[in-house]
Order: C-alpha cells, then structure tokens, then sequence
C-alpha cells in the first residue's frame, strides 16, 4: 500500500473524508474498493480491555479475558526502565492475540493534583520519571508490531469537567512540566499514535488547537504518526483537521464526513490538509497487522505481572525493622482488613481488564507461610464505608490474641475513578477509626495499602510500625504483596509522587479543579515535589522515598564537563559508587538532581534529571554514570522562545531521594549570556542591562562637561524609582534626556 500518495489521489472526497473517522466505536474506516482495512483499537494503558467483536460496545464490562498489569501509579513507583519494558512487550502480544493494531495507552499525564480521579492511569508528578517510563512502555509495546497512542495530550490533570475546562497554563509550565514526558516519549520510542485530550488548553480545545497538534508535535518535535482523538472529543471536525488531528473517534457519521466533504467543496479547507491526514490513516492501516497473533501464555505473563507489582511495592516505613516477617511454628499471623481478602488491583472505567486470574493476599500468604504458623482472618470492616461494630471488635479481639498482625487498608472502587476527582486523601471512616484500637491490642501492626492515589498518613500512621505502600498493584497484586511482606522479594519500589501532610499543602490546593470552566495553573512549574521543596514544607513521604531490607552507601562523586554551551556540545558526565552495606541483594533507585539557585526567572530547588535502579548483592560495589546536556540545565523562556541555558553556578546532588540527598557538588557553566530584546516598550533597566543598549543610551543622552552622565542617567535614585518603566514612557518626561524622536534612533540603531 503507497500511503504517500497512491493511494490518496485515487480517493473520492467523500471516501477521504470517511477515512478521517472512525467506522464505528473501535475500528477506522475500510475503502474495500482499494484494499484498505479496518483498524482495530482498544483501551490498554495496563492491559487489553477488546471488546467482543459481536456489537458495537461502548461498557466497561465484558471484555475478552486479558493479563491485568500494575496500573500506571505501581508501574511508575517501580523506576524500573526494564520492567517496564516488559510489561510494555507482553501488552503488545496480547493485542496481536486478539487482532488489535492500537493500543490506547500508555497514560502520561503529570499527577498536578492528589485528587485527580484518573492518577491510577499515569506515572508520576515528574515528567521526567514519566517520560522515561512512559517511552520504555511504548517501546515495549510496538517491539511486537502494534502501535500505542500516548494520551492525553495535554495539561489532562483532572475530571472535572474534563471535557469543557480550559487550563489556564503559562507557556513555561507547559514546556517545562505538561509537555517534557510527551516530548520524551515521542522523540525517543516514535509512538504510531497521539491521542489529544478532552480539555481546552487556554480557551482552545485540544483536538482544535494547532499550535499544540502541529507546532509543537510535529514540526518542533518531528511527530510523524497519527493524531487521534480522545472518545468524544472532537465539536468542530473541519476546526480539528485543520489542528491537524486525522482521526475522529467515535465517529460523528453523516456529520463529520459530510462537514470536511462541504468544507473542501466550498474552499474553506484546503484540500491538500484533508489529503495530508488521510495519508497517515493510510500509513497506520499498512503499519497495522493483518492477521492475529498466536494465543499468548496466560501463566507466563500472570508471574510478569506478579514480579513487576512486587517491583513497584514501596515499603514507607519498617520501625525496628517489624518486616520482612519471620513467623516461628506456633506463632500466630492475623490477617485483618477485606482487601486481603477482596482484592482491589485495578482503577475503574475506560481501562478496566476482565483479568485471565485474580490473586488475593490472603490466599497467598496462607500458601506461603512455613509449616506450624497459624494464620486467622478478620474483614474488619465493610467496603461500603459503613461503621460494623461486629466484625471491629472481632478484628481487635484476633489482633489481641495475635503474635504478627497485618492490617489491609485501602480506597474502596467507589471512592477513586475515571469521570470524578476525589474531593480529600482520607481513608474511610471505618478504616482510620479501627486502626488505633488494633494498636491498642497489639504495637507492631504491619499496614498494607491499596489504592490508586496518594492517601493522607499523618493523622494515623503512628499506630503503625510498618507500612507498605501496594498502589493498585494488578491481578497479581495479592502474590506480590505476599512475596515482599515474607521476604521473598526485597521492595525496591520509590515514591513517584509525593505523600503529602495533609491537603492543603499541595501546591495546586487553591487552584483545583477550577471554577466555570476553568482552571488556573497557578503554582507554575512548581509541581509535586518542586512545590513543596520551594517552600521549605514538611511531607509524610518526599519523592523519590522507599525503604529496602538492605542499606545502601555512596561515595566517590565525581563530575567532568565536556564541550560548551556555546558551541551546542555540552556534557556534564557525573559518577558514584553505591554499596550494598547490607545482609540481602537488594535494588537501590540513585538519583540525580539538578538546581539552578541564581537565574533571571524563579526555578526548583531541584529538579530530577536522571535515575538508575541497579542491583546489588551485599558487600557489592558499583559505579553509577549519569550524562546531562545542555538541555538538562536549561528553562523555557518565553521572552526568548526557546529553552535557554543561564550560565553560572548549577547545584549536583545524588541521592535516595528529593530529601535524602547522599553526595552533592556544584559545577560552573560558562553560556552566552542572556540579552533581552530591545524595542520601544523595553524597560530602561533592560536597555543598560544590553551592552550594544546601554552604549548607545549614553551616547543619546550624552555627558556634562565633567564628564558626568545627563538626564535620566545623572540620578541613582531615579533610575531605581523608574528603571521598570518602558524607555516610550520615559520619553514624555521632561529633562530626562530622551524624546520620541530619540527613541525611534535608539531602536533603529541597536537594530542594525
């Protein structure tokens, strides 16, 4: 098939606009005349969710069976580039299973908020963490001959009102923080697909907005697959294909295509777009498989997702080190909460996988515990939220008599989900009231938690000695916790979000989810971790954050610089050793941040810039290389356009976490330095701050016979009291030196 153009100039208007929608609720558009084939896509950020073929389905239930992975927040608290890639490959084989050419995922929205419904589906509050992982799971996938589409491009932070809102973002926020991981991903793993978001981004929805579809995607970013729309996104198709968006799904039939056909009729729409987008339809249709794929292996693909949960478990805190547990025969276990027993694994909506298997704790542990150790269950409480004073007092009563007590808390299914934010990070009542009364009754609780979001700790995790950190872990998830909590499996897992204190630290708390329509991204690029390190706030947990059976130690930092910024080749290698100091192989994720103290414009204290998870048997050294660039220490400057480099003093730090920094240096870095444009409207101060500027303002308003500067420049105290005023304003004050006509000389000269 020639979808460069073959193709295409053999088409009727009518059969390209046709191809520009879908043809039904999961499938393109055929042209049966010219052999093109329907293409069949399907939800699968962490497994397939394929819909039977009989019907056109539009429910969340009854999908063909299918390997139910982590979900994105495990996958993204595992920093593990491999692991990832994996899971991202066993996704692929299962869609060429079940004759699937797109997968719609991988989710790598930026977790601005805890409250965000959706936080399930994406990695981090990091764009570099989901950047990385984000391009390892869509280079996993398309290894076996399917494509992903990354979604949601951009600035989908929330689900209220998800499909009307307009984030209100500075260009610098967007650069820096809602579009660097997208930029990641699409440079580095070429996904097949984008698919853009439901909101509007600055009053201009994201499936009409060129200067996101086409500006930055392709032509800044060489993009050169499929734009796609999120499922309903799409309200003016002709506004939309000019955006540069190809594919409309679902399809508005009679409507859409009858639209792009009258647009192009009447001239309003160029043919030559219309053309343009039918072309890549035609090139993801010859990408696309053309048979299925051999049935994949439930089991092998069952003990991935279980080795990636337990990849992704972060074990918070281990007073006395309580865990791994080691019950002697005769002792007794008590396993106390209902998500032991019903496991939650997954989020709900669009991603939700009718699993091959499910997996509970409960279950697991009793397999795993060594001959001669009871282990007794109690519910505890409901998951309805509603107070059982029974199954309370029988939990206390089990805790009591207990000689190891692990508590299963959680988010029910309700509380968290596609469609609706959360309105706070609290547990159910039941739940936190319950805890301190089994600390009462036995001091070494061991708490589990599963949940899709950050939920608030400082109110009760003083009654717990240990507390592990399970997220919505898959069909596995209940093994997984099993394996950690026993020892099997030394937790490696790091936080990709901040745990917060309480609500309203969080740096977007007075700006979510907005008001009549919108939303003001009033932090900044101040986001997660950058807004609370900015502001010297305490966290319960920071980024970065996660214990180990093992302990690590650092040494031996070294850094060289290489090249220039000036010449565009510059490199800044850094170097470490890690040591495993203790008694078990363990992983240690080391990380490096960057910090920029001195700039024009207000930066992060740090900033992540790169990350390895390596693994270490005890007494094992290793040395540990990092490479930044130019664009590592750079900022978006959109006084500049463009991402600029400020020379000076930049801060290195490595560490196991945002606030467990182990090594730390500085490095001075030489760059061209930062001239403002000079026009009419610049300030004075920014002229005298220009050196082609500054020289001819004195030559203009020239000196006395002492030498001495005149007008404006003669008085100190003046030029402070309006060194911000735009030299057009100044020119109206007399005495000053410069006239109208003066600064009309002053702009022509310094533009020559």
């Amino acid at each position: 098939m020639d979808a460069d153009g073959g193709i295409v100039g053999r088409l009727t208007v009518e059969e390209k606009a046709a191809l520009c929608l879908g043809s039904d609720f999961w499938h393109t558009a055929a042209v049966e005349r010219l052999g093109v084939p329907a293409v069949m896509l399907a939800d699968g950020p962490h497994g397939m969710r394929r819909q039977p073929d009989e019907g056109d389905h539009v429910g969340i239930g009854g999908s063909l069976p299918a390997t139910c992975f982590p979900t994105a927040s495990a996958l993204g608290s595992s920093w593990d580039v491999e692991v990832v890639r994996r899971v991202g490959a066993a996704i692929g084989v299962e869609a060429r299973a079940q004759g699937v050419a797109v997968v719609l995922g991988p989710g790598i929205n930026i977790k601005r908020s805890p409250l965000c419904g959706r936080n399930f589906e994406y990695l981090s509050e990091d764009p570099f963490v989901s950047g990385v992982l984000g391009a390892a799971l869509v280079e996993g996938l398309q290894s076996q001959g399917v494509g992903a589409s990354v979604k949601h491009f951009a600035a989908n932070n929330q689900e209220t009102d998800r499909l009307r809102v307009s984030a209100e973002v500075d260009e610098r926020s967007l650069r820096e923080i809602y579009l660097a991981g997208f930029e990641r991903v699409v440079r580095s793993a070429r996904p097949w697909t984008v698919m853009c978001s439901y909101n509007r981004i600055n009053g201009i929805h994201a499936s009409q907005n060129r200067w996101l579809l086409t500006d930055v995607l392709r032509d800044e970013w060489g993009f050169d697959g499929l734009v796609m729309s999120d499922w309903g996104a799409v309200h003016d198709r002709v506004a939309a294909l000019a955006a540069g968006l190809d594919l409309e799904m679902p399809p508005k039939l009679g409507i859409s295509d009858a639209a792009i056909v009258a647009a192009v009729q009447s001239g309003e729409l160029d043919e030559a777009v219309l053309d343009q987008a039918v072309a890549r339809v035609l090139r993801l249709a010859e990408q696309a498989p053309s048979e299925p794929g051999p049935d994949f292996d439930v089991a092998e693909h069952h003990a991935l997702a279980r080795e990636a949960a337990a990849a992704s478990v972060v074990l918070l805190r281990n007073d006395d080190a309580v865990l791994p547990l080691e019950p002697a025969a005769g002792e007794l276990v008590a396993v106390i909460g209902e998500f032991a027993r019903s496991a939650r694994y997954q989020g709900a909506g669009s991603s939700q996988v009718n699993p091959t298997r499910v997996e509970n704790a409960l279950d697991e542990l009793r397999a795993a515990l060594p001959a001669g150790v009871d282990l007794e269950f109690s519910a505890g409480f409901t998951l309805d939220a509603v107070e059982d004073a029974d199954l309370a007092n029988e939990a206390v009563d089990l805790a009591a008599r207990a000689d190891h007590v692990l508590v299963f808390l959680g988010l029910p299914a309700a509380d968290e989900s596609e469609g609706f934010d959360r309105t706070h990070l609290d547990l159910p009542a039941n739940q936190l009231a319950l805890l301190p009364r089994l600390a009462t009754a036995n001091s070494r609780l061991i708490v589990v938690l599963s949940n899709g979001s950050a939920v608030r700790l400082s109110t009760w995790e003083q009654h717990a000695a240990a507390l592990v950190e399970g997220w919505l872990g898959g069909q596995a998830a209940g093994g997984a916790v099993a394996d950690v909590l026993l020892g099997t499996v030394n937790p490696s897992g790091r936080l990709a979000e901040t745990l917060p204190l309480r609500l309203e630290d969080t740096p977007s708390y007075l700006n979510f989810p907005g008001e009549h329509g919108s939303v003001r991204y009033g932090e900044g690029v101040f986001v997660g971790y950058r807004g609370y390190d900015a502001l010297g706030t305490e966290v319960s947990y920071p980024f970065g954050h996660g214990l180990s059976y093992t302990t690590f130690a650092y040494d031996a930092l070294d850094v060289s610089v290489t090249g220039s910024a000036a010449d565009g080749d510059l490199g800044i290698n850094l170097s470490c050793r890690v040591t495993n100091t203790g008694e078990r192989t363990g992983h240690e994720v080391v990380q490096l941040y960057v910090g920029d103290p001195v700039a024009q414009v207000r930066r992060p204290v740090r900033e992540l810039k790169g990350f390895a998870k390596v693994s270490l048997d005890p007494s094992e050294t290793l040395k540990v290389d990092f490479t930044l660039t130019s664009r590592d220490l750079s900022y978006w400057s959109s006084a500049h356009g463009g991402w600029v480099l400020e020379g000076g003093t930049f801060e290195l730090a490595v560490g196991a976490s945002s606030r467990d920094l182990r090594l730390t240096t500085s490095i001075d870095v030489e760059a061209p330095p930062l001239l403002p444009h000079l026009d009419a409207m610049a300030t004075l101060e920014e002229w005298l701050a220009h050196p082609a500027g500054a020289a001819a303002l004195r030559e203009l308003v020239g000196v006395d016979a002492d030498g001495n500067p005149r007008g404006i420049l003669a008085d100190p105290g003046l030029l402070k009291l309006i060194g911000n005023f735009p030299i057009s304003s100044i020119a109206s004050f007399p005495g000053l030196g410069l006239s109208p006509d003066g600064v009309d000389q002053l702009v022509e000269k310094v533009a020559n």
